[in-house]
């Protein structure tokens, strides 16, 4: 009978982040049978990979590593066959064949792609910018922002301005709420820079009955009602038809998949 979950080891010399988002895309593919991921990383000694493959033997597990450093990767490989573990190595093909086509050996560092150079700073700032200007509390953000995200409660404007900072945008976003004139500065932005995000009315409702469990509230609260939901998405659609700005339906989209159409269209 076919294991209900399973443990992915993740081995990395450096933080690991790469070899956990590859594992965290495979398994969504596996919705919703349940499949736990236990990163190590920085492990750059000989011992440190013993130990891991030691739990993942006891636990039956899988082990997806990214060692660049020559020496680890043959280590691996030599002791997870021995241990008949199943092993993946991620970027070990990729590297080798890059080497072969571009004829030029790797430089076998790990964490380069951690290194503080100008980029890293650039979206430290720019995570930085996303936290002060969230929510429309600081409305002076919103003519320093690259992109404005604008719609009503729960179409991930926070989430989308962190996902979008992290590609060194710096992104304020503001709240439309009906009883509230929305700020002067988000008429006065080039309607090139704002992004007004919209989403199914039952999809709302949903989300926000959710939520008010979440905070332990009755799901009969006016935020979550048909009515007060109707009221504030065709006030929404006449700001941002006033403003004149694209507008992205976020209705059962990921946020990375929002971003994503976001940067499109920024790119394009």
């Amino acid at each position: 009978m076919p294991q209900a979950s399973v443990t992915v080891y993740v081995v990395s010399d450096s933080a690991g982040d790469t070899g956990e988002h590859a594992v965290r895309a495979a398994a969504a593919q596996f919705h919703p049978l349940y499949i736990q991921i236990r990163r190590a990383a920085f492990i750059q000694t000989r011992d440190g990979i013993d130990s891991v493959l030691a739990a993942a033997q006891a636990d039956n597990s899988i082990v997806l590593y990214t060692l660049v450093i020559p020496f680890l990767r043959d280590y691996m490989v030599e002791q997870a066959r021995r241990l008949k573990l199943t092993a993946i190595d991620l970027l070990g093909p990729l590297i080798d064949n890059l080497e072969r086509v571009l004829g030029h050996e790797s430089r076998h560092e790990p964490g380069l792609n951690h290194v503080l150079d100008a980029d890293y700073f650039r979206k430290v700032e720019a995570v930085e910018f996303a936290v002060r200007y969230d929510d429309a509390r600081d409305v002076t953000g919103i003519l320093k922002a690259d992109i404005i995200l604008a719609g009503v409660s729960r179409t991930s404007k926070t989430p989308l301005s962190m996902v979008l900072a992290h590609k060194m945008f710096k992104v304020a976003n503001v709240p439309l709420i009906p009883e509230l004139v929305p700020p002067k500065e988000l008429y006065l932005a080039s309607p090139k820079k704002v992004v007004g995000l919209t989403i199914n009315p039952d999809a709302l409702n949903a989300i926000r009955k959710e939520r008010l469990k979440a905070l332990g509230l009755p799901d009969s609260a006016p935020y979550a009602t048909s009515e007060r939901i109707a009221r504030e998405l065709e006030h929404a659609r006449q700001v941002m038809e006033k403003i004149g700005c694209i507008v992205i339906d976020v209705s059962n989209k990921a946020v990375e998949e929002t971003a994503s159409m976001i940067l499109e269209h920024f790119q394009r």
